[in-house]
């Protein structure tokens, strides 16, 4: 009987430390963590937004004469302050109404607004022009909350936007996020970082841009983690109780 508990005892011990090493902790998930272990990111400037190919502005003409308003309404109508939005092809240009076409690729939401204003005052003298891109959004995939999510500010962190998704999954490999940013015609940038490490702030990683496209792969290990310590503690009581009944159908080992 004495060896029977020895060989039980020792068995329980390994059982216990398999498990432990299978509860997500904060080193596995936590965020801004100061920690050497993990990679150091340099600062990075921010770089506003620029248009790019099938991007589509929106934009509306201020003037005080009613009729010209009247007009450009009328062919600018999709209802609301904003109408119609208007796609940047291949060649980098749009066609605006009443316009010849006009190069927007390359070009941030503000330098696009002061060209077409400039085209439009051609054709209208007093003629003032609000533009703003209309596909502003970006795409999350994988160990997350999947789907397609509007930008509503500037300079979107990559923790503002993964907070709209409701944040990854502890099952999410947080080693290995990666942002693979569209660049018009040319191939795609991949961007892999370690999201956990508080050097990401400022970093080249730390801003969303429209049409990125967010990917959480799941981690390895993820299959024997528990993420929360009653599901830890129901795998702890069922795999003791599964060992007790083994061990007592050994040779050996009962009385």
């Amino acid at each position: 009987m004495k060896n029977r508990y020895n060989i039980l005892h020792i068995a329980v011990m390994a059982l216990l430390s398999a498990l432990l090493s299978g509860c997500y902790g904060y080193r596995q998930v936590g965020l801004l963590q100061q920690r050497e272990d993990l990679p150091q990111y340099d600062s990075a400037a921010y770089q506003p937004y620029r248009l790019q190919v099938n991007d589509e502005v929106i934009y509306r003409v201020i003037t005080m004469d009613e009729t010209i308003a009247k007009t450009l309404s009328a062919n600018n109508s999709g209802g609301g302050q904003y109408a119609n939005s208007y796609r940047i092809y291949s060649d980098g240009t749009v066609d605006i109404p009443f316009l010849d076409p006009i190069k927007l690729e390359g070009l941030t939401e503000l330098e696009a607004q002061d060209t077409l204003r400039k085209a439009m005052r051609e054709i209208i003298p007093d003629a003032d022009v609000k533009l703003a891109m209309y596909n502003k959004q970006f795409t999350v995939l994988g160990d997350a909350n999947s789907g397609t999510y509007s930008i509503y500010k500037e300079r979107m962190t990559i923790f503002q936007a993964l907070a709209m998704t409701g944040d990854l999954m502890n099952s999410g490999d947080r080693r290995h996020v990666r942002i693979i940013r569209p660049h018009g015609n040319d191939e795609p940038e991949v961007l892999e970082f370690d999201i956990r490490t508080n050097s990401i702030i400022d970093s080249k990683y730390y801003y969303v841009y429209p049409n990125d496209l967010i990917y959480v792969s799941r981690d390895k290990g993820s299959f024997y983690k528990q993420s929360s310590y009653s599901g830890f503690l129901g795998l702890i009581t069922s795999s003791v109780s599964l060992l007790i009944t083994v061990l007592n159908y050994i040779p050996g080992i009962v009385y």
